[in-house]
């Protein structure tokens, strides 16, 4: 039998109640999540960052935020800095992407009861370009893959995924069952690959991600990529990483030479020990070819997931230059709030939008209703650059298919892939 958590003073007296109700709910969660994952204790966290899109939600969802909204101020609000993920409405777009009045409200609702929580409603998953990004070594409760897997690899952070109920624990008590990637001896490589093609733009990275991840293949396991060429942008370490989670649960990498925990490759692995795989450019290849062909129609190009950079909307807004997004064909690029503002200050919203195309912020695709966005809009087919979209994306009954930005804006153009 599994003995029971270690507690503080603190963390015994927040557990009985002397805190209030919404703590003494959050410590019960945590010790439950401890419990099943045999964490010897809590550890506290520095930072929060909880999913909790209202599609996920509920009606059932949301009426419990506002239960615990409901409880005096000194009680429910949280104790560390917390942020959000992306929401479901962009509040400015929402009835032109067929969204119904319904979710609108019930989004209105969630914000109101986050914000009643002392929650600050950044509707972002690129935080660690935006927003505080955490510091090598620091402990944190992320919930997004793609953040929680950046934010480990490329920051040298500490978090585990944790899902929207513990996200909001741990804002709650600042603290985490100290289990997985809080522990350094699970941070050290399992699986090795040695990169034998060199990738060239973003979804190349993000293809990568998907090759490295499907053969990683667990929470557990931690991959460690040989003979990258660096240094990287932080976009294709951003679409490496989102991919690499989506295809394979993967919450942290190692590229040797490359992020901080593996400057060499015996840094995070012994190397007579583990043997590599390689990572050919026919693996690219046969990957690439399993997402889309010429002439395909295209309904909707979607550029999200995760949302975009301030450089990617720029990178965007010079390919549509002189460009005009075919009358059957859809252009969405999603991005974070505050990205959303300096592009809208420099003008490059201005000219993706000239072009024809829509320039959504604070949402995910995904994570807004999809499947009602494609039946209302009759989208079936979607393109896109982003490799984590396009293995998503299925489930909500897309046809999807994968290329470069470059090639995505050309199909935008000419309203199917060429």
């Amino acid at each position: 039998m599994t003995e029971p958590m270690r507690l503080t003073e603190e963390e015994k007296s927040m557990l009985a109640g002397d805190w209030g109700y919404p703590r003494q709910w959050a410590m019960e969660h945590l010790l439950r999540v401890g419990a099943f994952f045999d964490a010897e204790r809590l550890t506290e966290v520095s930072q929060a960052h909880m999913m909790a899109d209202t599609e996920s939600l509920g009606e059932a969802g949301v009426a419990f935020i506002e239960e615990l909204a409901a409880c005096p101020k000194d009680e429910r609000e949280v104790r560390i800095p917390m942020i959000t993920d992306p929401r479901g409405i962009d509040f400015a777009h929402y009835r032109e992407l067929g969204q119904e009045e319904w979710m609108a409200d019930l989004e209105q609702r969630a914000i109101d009861a986050f914000k009643a929580l002392g929650i600050l409603m950044t509707d972002t998953c690129i935080n660690y370009q935006t927003i505080m990004p955490p510091a090598r070594g620091e402990r944190l409760a992320f919930g997004d893959t793609g953040v929680v897997i950046y934010c480990n690899s490329v920051l040298g952070a500490y978090s585990n995924f944790e899902g929207g109920p513990s996200a909001l624990a741990a804002g709650l008590t600042g603290r985490v069952p100290c289990y997985g990637l809080h522990l350094d001896e699970n941070r050290r490589a399992t699986k090795r690959f040695r990169l034998e093609y060199q990738p060239r733009n973003l979804v190349e990275w993000g293809a990568l991600g998907a090759l490295v991840g499907k053969r990683t293949g667990s929470y557990w396991d931690v991959p460690v990529i040989e003979n990258v060429e660096g240094p990287l942008s932080s976009d294709e370490l951003k679409h490496l990483g989102a991919a690499m989670a989506s295809y394979g649960s993967v919450p942290l990498y190692h590229l040797v030479g490359i992020t901080p925990e593996a400057p060499e490759l015996s840094s995070v692995c012994n190397p007579d020990n583990l043997a590599a795989e390689a990572v050919t450019e026919q693996d690219f290849a046969d990957y690439f070819g399993t997402y889309g062909n010429q002439g395909d129609k295209v309904d909707v190009v979607v550029f999200s997931a995760p949302q975009l950079s301030l450089l990617e909307l720029a990178e965007l807004a010079s390919i549509l230059d002189g460009k005009t997004v075919h009358r059957d064909t859809t252009l969405l690029a999603v991005t974070s709030p505050v990205v959303a503002a300096d592009a809208r200050r420099l003008g490059i919203s201005g000219q993706i939008e000239a072009a024809g195309g829509r320039v959504l912020q604070g949402m995910c695709f995904y994570q807004s209703y999809a499947r009602e966005m494609g039946e209302a809009n009759g989208w079936t087919s979607l393109l896109s650059n982003s490799a984590k979209l396009v293995n998503i994306i299925g489930g909500y009954g897309y046809q999807p298919a994968l290329a470069s930005m470059r090639d995505c804006v050309a199909a935008a153009v000419a309203g199917e892939i060429v």
